[in-house]
């Protein structure tokens, strides 16, 4: 994989487990922010306010160094860890995985913990469709209108694409590049007369 490419899914997308009557309901679901992750966690907890436990974790960026997961009054390590695992097994980010516990009268014990809560994240993920992406840069920059045709070529030409635009005399212009071809779209747009970068 390029070094500007990540994984994620792309729809939410859910897995049950039942294990020893208790009942493991795991939802994954595409996120770009902490904030979000939380939402999505909250939605959960209001949606299914009589389960004993909403368990989650969830990864972001590229670099994969953003993540917080939580086990919701399990024991330490048996919920949040093994999702978060999974999102790791799985090479994903931009995820967050929640999982609701319903009890049903039997204890799993630590090790059955782990498991259940590992293979339901497992299930929710398998029900995705994990897609790859690419960490993309804006590339802001004036031309004048004769330049439009070239401008244009390019755009069309490349992995790139329309952010903002505005046409008057001077024209300007933002693309979304991937960031590994951030470095040549911008000396493409230097070759054209009269560009010059925000």
């Amino acid at each position: 994989m390029e070094s500007d490419a990540y994984l994620t899914i792309a729809a939410p997308s859910e897995g049950y487990l039942r294990e020893k009557m208790s009942r493991f309901l795991a939802f994954a679901v595409p996120v770009t922010t902490a904030a979000e992750a939380k939402e999505a966690v909250a939605a959960y907890q209001k949606q299914y306010h009589d389960a004993r436990h909403v368990c989650w974790a969830y990864m972001l960026g590229a670099d994969r160094k953003t993540f917080l997961s939580s086990d919701n009054g399990e024991p330490s390590g048996t919920a949040g860890k093994p999702i978060l695992g999974q999102i790791n097994s799985f090479g994903l980010t931009d995820i967050v995985i929640a999982v609701v516990r319903y009890f049903g009268g039997i204890k799993l014990g630590t090790s059955g913990l782990i498991a259940a809560y590992r293979e339901a994240a497992r299930l929710a993920i398998e029900d995705a469709e994990i897609i790859q992406k690419y960490v993309m840069n804006d590339v802001a920059f004036t031309f004048p209108y004769v330049a439009m045709n070239s401008v244009m070529k390019l755009v069309k030409g490349g992995e790139v694409a329309i952010s903002s635009q505005e046409f008057d005399n001077t024209c300007r212009m933002t693309l979304s590049v991937r960031q590994s071809l951030e470095a040549q779209i911008r000396s493409q747009l230097a070759d054209i007369d009269g560009v010059s970068m925000i």
